[in-house]
Parts: structure tokens; C-alpha cells; sequence
């Protein structure tokens, strides 16, 4: 069983910064990808980021390129979303998914295996 714990999140000013973490106790951590969704209040969950396991691939929604970006520390069992330039429409419940697949054209398929999120709020 997978467990994610994601921290970080919290209020911002629109323009503002935050890094989020998601920390994995998998033991094969390193060998698989991870993602990022979020889910705004009335909204469906949407896919924000998703990296491969050795952090050389990387895919970004359209709305976030360019002010987020993610990484990992595999030593640490840890994935980042290090997020700038903060819009009041990025304020969600973010979420970490554990060892999804990325088809090699920028979409990444998600499991079952999810955090509880990090709430990140956004204010104008």
C-alpha cells in the first residue's frame, strides 16, 4: 500500500510563490512517474503536471507552462511543484498521483493511489 502525504499549500497574494511537496513511502518510488492534479471547488479534478522517474521528462497543462514546474528528489521519495506568478483561478485542493504512465505525448494517466491534498488559495 502507497502512501502520500502532500504540505505546502496555503494563502497567497496573486503573483505570489509556493512549493508544494508529496512524499511517498514506496519503496519503488524511484522507478516510477509521478503527477500533480487539482480540483477547484465545483469543478472536476484536472491534471496540473507529471514528471518520469528519473525527473528528465516533464508535462505541463496548458494553463500552468511557463509558472510552474516540477521535480523530484528520489533519494528523498519526494516529489515538487514549485508554483509562480499565482493566479486566483490556481486556488484548489492540489494532489500528488503515484506511478502513472506518460504516453510520450504530454498526457499522463493517473492510478488509484492519491495523497489528501494541499489546499492552496489564491487571493486578488
Amino acid at each position: 500500500q502507497v502512501q502520500l502525504v502532500e504540505s505546502g499549500g496555503g494563502l497567497v497574494q496573486a503573483g505570489g510563490s509556493l512549493r508544494l511537496s508529496c512524499v511517498a513511502s514506496a519503496r519503488t518510488f524511484s522507478t516510477y512517474a509521478m503527477g500533480w492534479f487539482r480540483q477547484a471547488p465545483g469543478k472536476e479534478r484536472e491534471f496540473v503536471a507529471a514528471i518520469n522517474w528519473s525527473g528528465g521528462t516533464t508535462y505541463y497543462v496548458d494553463s500552468v507552462k511557463g509558472r510552474f514546474s516540477i521535480s523530484r528528489d528520489n533519494a528523498k521519495n519526494t516529489v515538487y511543484l514549485q508554483m509562480n506568478s499565482l493566479k486566483p483561478e490556481d486556488t484548489a485542493l492540489y494532489y500528488c498521483n503515484f506511478g502513472g504512465r506518460l504516453d510520450g505525448s504530454s498526457r499522463y494517466y493517473g492510478t488509484d493511489y492519491w495523497g489528501k491534498g494541499t489546499l492552496v488559495t489564491v487571493s486578488s
